[in-house]
């Protein structure tokens, strides 16, 4: 059983993904006007940064954003073309112009957000990627023959001008993938036609993007969400009326409950993502630490000496590790740079066998993630675009 549970209190909204019980993915939502990444604005360029190439820009919000020029010239496949090392963030941007921006990453106590012109617009089976022709399939489809048949599709059915990142979701669909293009385009002619405002010389919110709850309900209602449980009655009807206004969500059934974290027995799963230390059934152990620039993960060998030589001693609770990595990185929502410090193995190919295992338990996740493999230093390297930003 497949379970979406809500629980509001103040400015708060704790939301929990429960498979059989178990807390699969947690997420901690502070009031959503804190929350940008996603939302399109009309802004005004302020100040230009020629030594950085890049520019700040006013959104409305209290820190202005900050954009780089890779992110204002037109978006390039970088394995293909590049970008000429000679165009001057200068020369493309000029201090009081409009600029169309999405962002990126969210503004912090340093830092103002990060935007960009390269706006993704997302959909049940595909992101709209405006004024691009870029056209790309998720790497979790492997079939190269649908790889063919789903670019082919697409290209067929967007509009010119517009190119798409074809979601996993989209696999063996068809009128599905066509009526998600159409309604993802109308929703941005929609936004174009309120960012015309030739009076206005002040930033403006055009789109705000979806809240957690509605990217979990538009990623996995294929899979059958068996029920959304809440204990706030306003709640209960935003979603029932969310779910009525999309047919791709089917009939999934919204219960108001009381007590509900107790009910559900989730404080005390909630409670060991907090902890720096996880166990594995093995006796070994990983360590997950945080810092601004990344997150390391130290696997150690802990109570676990093994019944045979120690590189199968060191395999086992590498392999071990490597799935309890996979599942923490979802279930803590990790994002950015990841580094896994793994117990040395001599054996090449049990290393190949640790970063295939990595890759295949990845897949599980809805998250994009990219593993590098190991580095020369022996470090296994990765990236994870996080799903929602919070406060864990």
């Amino acid at each position: 059983m497949t379970e979406i549970i809500v629980h509001t209190k103040k400015d708060e909204k704790i939301v929990a993904l429960l498979e059989n019980g178990r807390l699969v993915e947690y997420y901690e939502e502070d009031d959503e006007s804190k929350r940008k990444e996603g939302n399109i604005y009309i802004g005004i360029v302020k100040d230009i940064i020629k030594g950085m190439q890049s520019a700040f820009v006013d959104i409305g919000t209290e820190k202005n954003s900050f954009i780089h020029l890779k992110d204002i010239l037109r978006q390039i496949d970088e394995t293909k073309e590049t970008y000429n090392p000679n165009i001057k963030v200068e020369d493309v941007v000029k201090p009081n112009q409009k600029i169309l921006v999405q962002v990126k990453k969210d503004s912090n106590d340093q830092k103002g957000a990060r935007v960009s012109t390269h706006i993704n617009l997302p959909g049940k089976y595909i992101a709209l990627l405006p004024n691009n022709d870029i056209i790309t399939v998720s790497q979790k489809i492997e079939d190269k023959k649908e790889q063919e048949r789903l670019i082919k599709l697409v290209k067929e059915n967007i509009s010119e001008g517009n190119g798409a990142i074809i979601r996993t979701s989209a696999q063996n669909k068809e009128k599905e993938i066509i009526d998600d293009i159409k309604k993802i385009e109308k929703k941005w002619n929609s936004i174009i036609e309120t960012s015309v405002n030739p009076k206005s010389n002040k930033a403006k919110l055009l789109y705000k993007s979806q809240d957690i709850i509605e990217k979990m309900l538009m990623d996995l209602a294929d899979n059958k969400i068996d029920r959304i449980i809440v204990d706030n009655k306003k709640n209960k009807e935003e979603l029932e009326n969310l779910i009525k206004e999309n047919n791709e969500y089917g009939n999934i059934k919204v219960e108001l409950t009381n007590n509900i974290l107790e009910k559900y027995d989730l404080e005390t799963q909630i409670e060991k993502i907090k902890n720096r230390k996880i166990w594995l059934k093995c006796g070994g152990f990983i360590t997950i630490d945080k810092t601004e620039a990344l997150t390391a993960i130290d696997v150690n060998t802990g109570k676990y000496t093994g019944t045979q030589n120690l590189e199968q001693t060191v395999y086992k609770v590498n392999t071990e590790a490597t799935i309890e990595i996979a599942k923490q990185l979802k279930l803590r929502d990790i994002g950015g740079i990841i580094i896994i410090d793994y117990i040395d193995m001599k054996s090449q190919e049990n290393k190949a066998k640790i970063e295939k295992l990595l890759k295949e338990e990845l897949k599980k996740d809805r998250s994009k993630t990219q593993v590098e493999g190991f580095t020369n230093l022996d470090l296994m390297e990765l990236t994870r675009k996080h799903i929602c930003s919070h406060k864990n």
